[in-house]
Protein backbone atom coordinates (compact mmCIF):
# COMPACT_ATOMS: atom_id res chain seq x y z
CA UNK A 1 0.00 0.00 0.00
CA UNK A 2 2.72 2.29 0.84
CA UNK A 3 4.93 1.57 -2.33
CA UNK A 4 1.12 2.07 -4.67
CA UNK A 5 0.34 5.39 -2.63
CA UNK A 6 4.46 6.75 -3.52
CA UNK A 7 3.85 5.60 -7.04
CA UNK A 8 0.45 7.94 -7.24
CA UNK A 9 2.25 10.59 -5.05
CA UNK A 10 4.83 10.78 -7.84
CA UNK A 11 2.55 10.63 -10.47
CA UNK A 12 0.52 13.54 -9.36
CA UNK A 13 2.98 15.42 -8.68
CA UNK A 14 4.88 14.64 -12.32
CA UNK A 15 0.79 15.95 -13.26
CA UNK A 16 1.11 19.04 -11.28
CA UNK A 17 4.07 20.27 -12.58
CA UNK A 18 3.17 19.77 -16.38
CA UNK A 19 0.37 21.71 -15.92
CA UNK A 20 2.26 24.17 -13.91
CA UNK A 21 4.65 24.84 -16.94
CA UNK A 22 1.25 24.82 -19.75
CA UNK A 23 0.61 28.54 -17.59
CA UNK A 24 4.09 29.72 -18.18
CA UNK A 25 4.08 31.64 -22.08
CA UNK A 26 6.51 30.18 -23.86
CA UNK A 27 8.41 32.97 -25.12
CA UNK A 28 10.43 31.42 -27.55
CA UNK A 29 7.74 29.51 -29.31
CA UNK A 30 5.37 33.16 -29.40
CA UNK A 31 8.66 34.55 -30.95
CA UNK A 32 9.12 31.81 -33.62
CA UNK A 33 5.45 32.17 -34.87
CA UNK A 34 5.43 35.93 -34.81
CA UNK A 35 3.59 37.85 -36.42
CA UNK A 36 0.37 36.12 -36.26
CA UNK A 37 -1.59 39.54 -36.86
CA UNK A 38 -1.37 43.04 -37.35
CA UNK A 39 1.64 44.88 -36.32
CA UNK A 40 0.83 48.68 -35.52
CA UNK A 41 3.30 51.46 -36.82
CA UNK A 42 3.22 54.91 -34.74
CA UNK A 43 3.94 57.68 -36.59
CA UNK A 44 4.79 60.72 -34.61
CA UNK A 45 4.60 63.36 -36.81
CA UNK A 46 2.77 64.54 -40.41
CA UNK A 47 4.31 65.99 -43.18
CA UNK A 48 7.37 63.79 -45.73
CA UNK A 49 7.37 61.97 -42.60
CA UNK A 50 4.12 60.54 -42.60
CA UNK A 51 4.34 59.81 -46.30
CA UNK A 52 7.28 57.73 -46.38
CA UNK A 53 6.02 55.27 -43.05
CA UNK A 54 2.96 54.81 -45.66
CA UNK A 55 5.41 53.56 -47.69
CA UNK A 56 7.22 51.70 -45.44
CA UNK A 57 4.51 50.41 -44.05
CA UNK A 58 3.10 49.10 -47.31
CA UNK A 59 6.38 46.88 -47.63
CA UNK A 60 6.47 45.45 -44.58
CA UNK A 61 3.27 44.02 -45.17
CA UNK A 62 4.60 42.09 -47.78
CA UNK A 63 7.29 41.20 -46.14
CA UNK A 64 5.42 40.19 -42.97
CA UNK A 65 2.52 38.83 -44.23
CA UNK A 66 0.24 40.59 -42.37
CA UNK A 67 -1.27 44.20 -42.01
CA UNK A 68 1.28 46.81 -41.01
CA UNK A 69 -1.01 49.77 -40.42
CA UNK A 70 1.04 53.64 -40.18
CA UNK A 71 -1.07 55.07 -37.37
CA UNK A 72 -0.48 59.15 -36.46
CA UNK A 73 -0.26 59.81 -32.91
CA UNK A 74 1.19 63.31 -33.08
CA UNK A 75 1.41 65.64 -30.04
CA UNK A 76 4.59 67.31 -27.89
CA UNK A 77 7.12 66.60 -30.31
CA UNK A 78 6.84 62.88 -30.44
CA UNK A 79 6.00 62.59 -26.90
CA UNK A 80 2.07 61.10 -27.52
CA UNK A 81 3.43 58.76 -30.00
CA UNK A 82 6.62 57.32 -28.27
CA UNK A 83 4.40 57.30 -24.38
CA UNK A 84 1.91 55.26 -26.21
CA UNK A 85 4.50 52.73 -27.71
CA UNK A 86 6.28 52.24 -24.30
CA UNK A 87 3.48 51.65 -22.89
CA UNK A 88 2.72 48.27 -24.68
CA UNK A 89 3.46 44.87 -24.35
CA UNK A 90 7.11 44.49 -26.07
CA UNK A 91 5.88 41.64 -28.33
CA UNK A 92 6.33 43.24 -31.80
CA UNK A 93 3.03 43.75 -32.23
CA UNK A 94 3.88 47.99 -31.75
CA UNK A 95 6.48 49.56 -33.46
CA UNK A 96 7.18 53.32 -34.05
CA UNK A 97 9.18 55.04 -36.89
CA UNK A 98 11.43 57.16 -34.65
CA UNK A 99 13.81 59.78 -35.02
CA UNK A 100 16.22 61.88 -33.39
CA UNK A 101 12.86 63.18 -31.66
CA UNK A 102 12.89 60.82 -28.60
CA UNK A 103 16.93 62.63 -27.86
CA UNK A 104 15.33 66.09 -28.22
CA UNK A 105 11.59 64.73 -26.36
CA UNK A 106 13.74 63.64 -23.39
CA UNK A 107 16.34 66.12 -23.17
CA UNK A 108 13.76 69.04 -23.75
CA UNK A 109 11.58 67.83 -20.81
CA UNK A 110 8.38 66.48 -22.84
CA UNK A 111 8.55 62.90 -21.48
CA UNK A 112 10.26 61.48 -18.47
CA UNK A 113 12.09 58.39 -20.30
CA UNK A 114 14.85 58.10 -22.80
CA UNK A 115 16.13 56.49 -26.16
CA UNK A 116 16.72 53.03 -23.86
CA UNK A 117 12.92 52.49 -23.17
CA UNK A 118 13.14 51.44 -26.34
CA UNK A 119 15.41 48.74 -28.33
CA UNK A 120 16.45 49.45 -32.19
CA UNK A 121 15.22 47.22 -35.06
CA UNK A 122 16.87 49.09 -37.88
CA UNK A 123 17.49 52.36 -39.44
CA UNK A 124 15.59 52.94 -42.28
CA UNK A 125 16.79 55.96 -44.12
CA UNK A 126 17.64 59.79 -42.98
CA UNK A 127 16.30 63.16 -44.04
CA UNK A 128 18.43 66.02 -44.73
CA UNK A 129 17.26 70.08 -43.93
CA UNK A 130 17.65 72.38 -46.32
CA UNK A 131 17.84 76.36 -45.51
CA UNK A 132 15.39 78.04 -48.26
CA UNK A 133 14.86 81.40 -49.05
CA UNK A 134 12.83 83.63 -51.06
CA UNK A 135 13.70 84.21 -54.94
CA UNK A 136 13.82 88.10 -55.08
CA UNK A 137 16.00 88.59 -51.79
CA UNK A 138 18.62 88.44 -53.66
CA UNK A 139 20.76 85.70 -51.59
CA UNK A 140 22.48 82.96 -53.31
CA UNK A 141 24.76 81.27 -50.97
CA UNK A 142 25.06 81.00 -47.29
CA UNK A 143 27.72 83.90 -47.42
CA UNK A 144 24.85 86.47 -49.02
CA UNK A 145 22.64 85.45 -46.09
CA UNK A 146 25.38 85.65 -43.64
CA UNK A 147 26.32 89.37 -44.54
CA UNK A 148 22.71 90.19 -44.32
CA UNK A 149 22.40 88.82 -41.17
CA UNK A 150 25.10 90.88 -39.82
CA UNK A 151 23.48 94.27 -40.65
CA UNK A 152 20.09 92.71 -39.40
CA UNK A 153 18.79 90.32 -37.20
CA UNK A 154 17.48 87.51 -39.81
CA UNK A 155 13.77 85.91 -38.84
CA UNK A 156 14.26 82.13 -39.16
CA UNK A 157 11.31 79.86 -39.47
CA UNK A 158 11.78 76.93 -37.49
CA UNK A 159 8.98 73.92 -37.19
CA UNK A 160 9.13 74.69 -33.00
CA UNK A 161 11.35 75.54 -30.46
CA UNK A 162 13.08 72.57 -29.37
CA UNK A 163 12.42 70.35 -32.61
CA UNK A 164 15.04 69.08 -34.86
CA UNK A 165 14.77 72.09 -37.26
CA UNK A 166 15.83 74.34 -34.29
CA UNK A 167 18.82 72.78 -33.44
CA UNK A 168 19.67 72.16 -37.18
CA UNK A 169 19.00 75.79 -37.53
CA UNK A 170 21.19 76.62 -34.71
CA UNK A 171 24.27 75.11 -35.87
CA UNK A 172 24.35 76.30 -39.04
CA UNK A 173 24.14 79.75 -38.08
CA UNK A 174 26.64 79.33 -34.80
CA UNK A 175 29.14 78.51 -37.74
CA UNK A 176 27.93 81.28 -39.95
CA UNK A 177 28.68 83.60 -37.10
CA UNK A 178 25.20 85.28 -37.14
CA UNK A 179 22.28 85.20 -34.07
CA UNK A 180 18.66 85.02 -36.03
CA UNK A 181 15.29 85.41 -34.11
CA UNK A 182 13.88 82.07 -34.56
CA UNK A 183 10.19 81.55 -35.49
CA UNK A 184 7.92 78.80 -34.74
CA UNK A 185 5.43 77.93 -37.83
CA UNK A 186 4.32 75.16 -37.42
CA UNK A 187 4.83 71.53 -39.73
CA UNK A 188 4.84 72.12 -43.23
CA UNK A 189 4.41 76.06 -43.33
CA UNK A 190 7.29 77.01 -44.39
CA UNK A 191 6.85 77.90 -48.24
CA UNK A 192 3.49 79.66 -46.69
CA UNK A 193 5.63 81.76 -44.07
CA UNK A 194 8.48 82.62 -46.47
CA UNK A 195 6.25 83.58 -49.46
CA UNK A 196 4.37 85.62 -46.77
CA UNK A 197 7.39 87.55 -45.97
CA UNK A 198 6.98 87.02 -42.35
CA UNK A 199 10.17 85.32 -42.20
CA UNK A 200 13.44 85.60 -44.07
CA UNK A 201 14.46 82.33 -44.41
CA UNK A 202 13.43 78.73 -43.32
CA UNK A 203 14.85 75.66 -42.73
CA UNK A 204 12.79 72.28 -43.62
CA UNK A 205 13.06 69.02 -45.30
CA UNK A 206 13.53 69.76 -49.29
CA UNK A 207 10.32 68.20 -50.75
CA UNK A 208 8.41 70.76 -49.06
CA UNK A 209 10.64 73.79 -51.35
CA UNK A 210 10.97 72.17 -54.57
CA UNK A 211 7.18 72.53 -55.67
CA UNK A 212 8.19 76.43 -55.31
CA UNK A 213 11.76 76.59 -56.99
CA UNK A 214 10.53 79.76 -59.25
CA UNK A 215 9.50 81.35 -55.85
CA UNK A 216 11.76 80.19 -53.46
CA UNK A 217 15.88 79.13 -53.47
CA UNK A 218 17.57 76.56 -51.65
CA UNK A 219 20.69 78.12 -50.59
CA UNK A 220 22.33 74.65 -48.71
CA UNK A 221 21.64 71.53 -47.41
CA UNK A 222 22.85 70.89 -44.02
CA UNK A 223 24.76 66.92 -44.88
CA UNK A 224 28.64 66.83 -46.15
CA UNK A 225 26.73 65.23 -48.79
CA UNK A 226 24.71 66.40 -51.93
CA UNK A 227 20.92 65.05 -51.87
CA UNK A 228 19.47 63.31 -55.01
CA UNK A 229 16.65 65.70 -54.94
CA UNK A 230 18.38 68.59 -55.20
CA UNK A 231 21.73 67.58 -56.26
CA UNK A 232 22.72 71.49 -57.80
CA UNK A 233 22.12 72.48 -54.10
CA UNK A 234 25.70 72.79 -52.76
CA UNK A 235 26.81 71.29 -48.86
CA UNK A 236 27.15 74.46 -46.07
CA UNK A 237 30.64 72.78 -45.84
CA UNK A 238 31.32 73.29 -49.57
CA UNK A 239 30.42 77.00 -48.83
CA UNK A 240 32.78 77.52 -46.15
CA UNK A 241 30.55 76.38 -42.93
CA UNK A 242 31.91 72.48 -41.79
CA UNK A 243 28.00 71.10 -40.33
CA UNK A 244 26.67 68.14 -40.75
CA UNK A 245 23.28 67.60 -39.43
CA UNK A 246 20.60 65.09 -40.68
CA UNK A 247 17.56 63.41 -39.40
CA UNK A 248 17.63 59.33 -39.41
CA UNK A 249 14.64 57.37 -38.85
CA UNK A 250 14.15 54.02 -38.52
CA UNK A 251 11.88 51.60 -36.48
CA UNK A 252 12.16 50.70 -32.72
CA UNK A 253 10.03 48.59 -30.32
CA UNK A 254 9.31 48.70 -26.40
CA UNK A 255 12.02 47.21 -24.51
CA UNK A 256 12.62 43.75 -23.30
CA UNK A 257 11.16 42.57 -26.82
CA UNK A 258 12.53 39.17 -27.97
CA UNK A 259 15.33 38.78 -29.56
CA UNK A 260 13.97 37.11 -32.26
CA UNK A 261 10.81 39.01 -33.07
CA UNK A 262 13.30 42.14 -33.33
CA UNK A 263 15.60 40.18 -35.73
CA UNK A 264 12.53 38.89 -37.98
CA UNK A 265 11.30 42.87 -38.27
CA UNK A 266 15.12 43.96 -39.15
CA UNK A 267 15.24 41.55 -41.70
CA UNK A 268 11.60 42.65 -42.66
CA UNK A 269 12.76 46.26 -43.01
CA UNK A 270 16.08 45.74 -45.25
CA UNK A 271 13.94 43.59 -47.52
CA UNK A 272 11.54 46.42 -47.74
CA UNK A 273 15.08 49.40 -48.13
CA UNK A 274 16.36 47.28 -50.47
CA UNK A 275 13.50 46.96 -52.75
CA UNK A 276 13.43 49.35 -56.33
CA UNK A 277 10.01 50.59 -54.85
CA UNK A 278 10.98 52.23 -51.84
CA UNK A 279 13.98 53.63 -53.25
CA UNK A 280 11.58 54.75 -56.09
CA UNK A 281 8.82 56.50 -53.76
CA UNK A 282 11.90 57.84 -51.41
CA UNK A 283 13.72 59.54 -54.37
CA UNK A 284 10.42 61.61 -54.93
CA UNK A 285 10.26 62.49 -51.73
CA UNK A 286 13.89 63.30 -50.85
CA UNK A 287 13.82 60.73 -48.00
CA UNK A 288 17.46 58.83 -48.20
CA UNK A 289 17.45 55.22 -47.77
CA UNK A 290 20.09 53.65 -45.24
CA UNK A 291 19.64 50.45 -43.61
CA UNK A 292 21.52 49.70 -40.93
CA UNK A 293 20.37 46.66 -38.27
CA UNK A 294 19.56 46.94 -34.94
CA UNK A 295 23.68 46.85 -33.09
CA UNK A 296 24.46 49.92 -35.64
CA UNK A 297 21.51 51.79 -35.53
CA UNK A 298 21.44 51.55 -31.43
CA UNK A 299 25.03 53.41 -31.20
CA UNK A 300 23.71 56.07 -33.72
CA UNK A 301 21.13 56.85 -31.67
CA UNK A 302 22.96 56.60 -28.40
CA UNK A 303 25.78 58.85 -30.06
CA UNK A 304 23.10 61.45 -31.39
CA UNK A 305 21.57 61.61 -27.87
CA UNK A 306 25.38 63.08 -26.80
CA UNK A 307 25.41 65.46 -29.23
CA UNK A 308 21.66 66.60 -28.87
CA UNK A 309 22.38 66.92 -25.41
CA UNK A 310 25.09 68.74 -25.58
CA UNK A 311 23.74 71.33 -27.88
CA UNK A 312 20.30 71.70 -25.94
CA UNK A 313 21.96 72.37 -23.29
CA UNK A 314 24.05 75.11 -25.05
CA UNK A 315 20.56 76.82 -26.45
CA UNK A 316 19.13 76.47 -22.92
CA UNK A 317 16.44 74.43 -24.40
CA UNK A 318 17.41 71.50 -22.12
CA UNK A 319 15.10 70.50 -18.78
CA UNK A 320 16.49 72.13 -16.02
Amino acid sequence: MRQIFGTLRSRGLQLAAVAALSLVPCTSTLASDFPKQAVEMTVLFGGSSATIAQVLADGLSKQLNVPVAAVSRTGGGGAAGYSFVKATPPNGYNIVWNSNSVNTGFHGGNMPFDYRSFDPVAQVGMEVPALAVRSDSGWKTLADVAAAGKKKKLKVGISGRGAFTHLASAALFEKMGIEVIFVPYGTGSAPVELLGGRVDAALQWPSQFTAMADKLHIVAVTSHSRVPLVPHVPTAKEQGFDVNVVMWRGIAVPAGTPKDVVARLQSAVQAVVASAEFKSQSAKLGFEPGYLPAAEFGQVIANDDVVISKLMGELGLAKK
